[in-house]
């Protein structure tokens, strides 16, 4: 595993500031580490001398101040630390969030659970590596040359010492590194793979428990957490025999350096000053080196997630660059439309989802003023089409509303107003989620999007989590309540419903009907998808979809 990956410097502002303000406080803690040290060894020599003690004050004031500098220093280590990490975090996760809303269909490799998981424990394991061991970093490459250089002009044979025996404890760094990193690996792993488990069983909940398959499910989640809780057993063994080996191999060298000056200055050829001033210092030497080992593995599940964070980043800016290929491409046909004025036209209509084709050279015209219902088995590509309209696919061929162009990259989806399958409401008043987005529309414009969607309810009622508190035809009138609000607020020009009525009864689908045929008649288009014969023939046309050849 990397000490320190240079994607999170070169992405991060903050990163680089921290690094900074390090190397700063390192060269104070250097300064204070070696005044200490020469106050100490001076201190003790006077009075070993017979050192007067109106004499020994100055080594004594010189000694405090030493020891507070590196106290502050410390203190402002832990400040720096704490501060850099959120500040990283809040980069990292905004920039997370930018890629995943521009990619609404998702990414291949990170499911929602990964996700999850990344955004919340993962990137919080930040901490650790902000707080303990890029400190201890710093400080290793600052403050140990700064020291053996010390002591190498106080006692050459010592400081070559340190040089030769200093090398051996980043070797057994390098090599407990290597082992830290697959078994962290397989942890980070093991959590996602609980957190997926974990979301999936809640998903599914109310069909398990309808079925009564709920208890079945705790053996699975057991195992999940044993196998967790197996690797992280596997990460603390590591952890502590790593500390073991390197506090031993620390200690052997320090004894190194005391023993040969122990024996030249019993030979009486080494000052006592020099001697006891690189006995102080040889533990400081190594002390950066042993920390850096003991925060590593604090630090190695935030940086298993940093990376992580950047593989999702670099397929979000792999992704973007595909789609901007197929968008010019696009760019380049729209020539092909000479009535682009005035609806919507769309002409060789073509998506690709991985390997396959969901939808193949498809023509549609609609005019203002038109229902137009568009028809299908499940696969055939209603949602697709929806999804490419929108820019959440790449699409190839040719889509025009108004004379603007649709589709990825495109910035024709302002005259949009669309509604999913799944009504998707959030924790509020049912106002609120209506209004989502335009909340500084005319108040009477809920009301009549209420209307017009049949979703006669409280607009002050408020819903948890998820829109939680709603039946699922409640939550789906709402939904649509919400894109003929945007419809209406923005004056858009399309309006694109998948499957409105699917949890509606039959008087409710007719009255949706006639709400289509409502705005329709203001000038504005209406494309619906849906199963629902009932509601297909209210439509002004029907467009039958087939599933696109592979």
């Amino acid at each position: 595993m990397k000490p320190l990956d240079p994607r999170l410097i070169r992405r991060s502002r903050s990163a680089r500031g921290f690094l900074a303000t390090g190397a700063a406080l390192a060269l104070v803690q250097s300064a204070a580490i070696v005044a200490f040290a020469w106050a100490l060894a001076s201190l003790v020599t006077g009075l070993i001398d017979g050192m007067p003690p109106a004499d020994a004050v100055p080594f004594l004031v010189l000694l405090v101040a030493a020891a507070s500098v590196r106290a502050v220093a410390a203190w402002v280590w832990d400040v720096v630390g704490s501060a850099g990490a959120t500040r990283v975090k809040a980069e990292l996760r905004s920039e997370l969030l930018t890629a995943l809303e521009a990619e609404p269909e998702g990414l291949s490799g990170f499911p929602t659970a990964r996700i999850a998981t990344l955004l919340g424990p993962g990137l919080d394991a930040l901490d650790a590596y902000f707080g303990q061991y890029l400190p201890q970093l710093v400080s290793t490459i600052v403050v140990t040359p700064i020291l053996i250089a010390m002591a190498w002009i106080a006692d050459p044979l010592s400081g070559l010492v340190l040089v030769i025996v200093l090398p051996l404890i980043p070797v057994f760094m390098a090599l407990i590194g290597m082992a830290t990193q697959a078994v962290q690996r397989r942890q980070w792993e093991s959590l996602a793979s609980l957190s997926r488990g974990f979301l999936e069983v809640v998903g599914g909940l109310s069909t398990l428990m309808l079925f009564r398959r709920a208890e079945r499910q705790t053996a699975r989640i057991r195992a999940v957490t044993d196998d967790y809780r197996s690797h992280t057993m596997k990460v603390l063994r590591v952890t502590f025999l790593s500390g073991f080996t390197l506090e031993f191999a620390a200690s052997l060298s320090v004894a190194l350096v005391a023993v040969s000056i122990g024996l030249r200055l019993v030979a009486g050829d080494m000052l006592f000053i020099a001697g006891l001033f690189v006995l102080v210092l040889a533990p400081e030497v190594f002390l950066p080196l042993r920390n850096v080992g003991a925060a590593f593995h604090a630090s190695t599940e935030g940086v298993a997630a940093s990376v992580d964070a950047f593989d999702l980043l670099d397929a979000a800016e792999q992704t973007g660059r595909s789609s901007d290929l197929r968008v010019v491409a696009v760019a380049d046909a729209t020539n092909e439309v000479t009535d682009a004025a005035g609806g919507l036209h769309l002409r060789g209509i073509r998506v690709v989802r991985g390997d396959r084709v969901v939808l193949d050279d498809l023509d549609l015209d609609a005019a203002r003023g038109e229902v137009v219902a568009v028809t299908g088995e499940s696969g055939s590509g209603k949602s697709s089409l929806f999804a490419a309209l929108l820019g959440f696919v790449p699409i190839e061929g040719v889509a025009r509303l108004d004379g603007a162009r649709l589709g990825a990259g495109a910035g024709g989806r302002s005259g949009v107003a669309w509604s999913g399958q799944m009504p998707a409401l959030l924790a509020g008043t049912i106002a609120s989620n209506v209004r989502l987005g335009e909340e500084h529309a005319d108040p009477a414009l809920c009301t009549r999007a209420c209307r017009l969607a049949g979703a006669e309810l409280d607009p002050e009622l408020r819903l948890g989590p998820g829109g939680s508190g709603l039946s699922g035809g409640q939550a789906q009138r709402v939904a649509t309540a919400r894109a003929i609000h945007r419809l209406l607020a923005r004056d858009a020009a399309l309006l694109l419903l998948d499957e409105p009525s699917s949890a509606l009864d039959a008087g409710r689908e007719a009255a949706l009907g006639d709400a289509l045929h409502e705005l329709a008649a203001a000038g504005r288009i209406v494309v619906v998808t849906t199963h629902r014969p009932a509601l297909a023939a209210r439509a002004d046309r029907i467009i039958e979809l087939e599933p696109a050849h592979v």
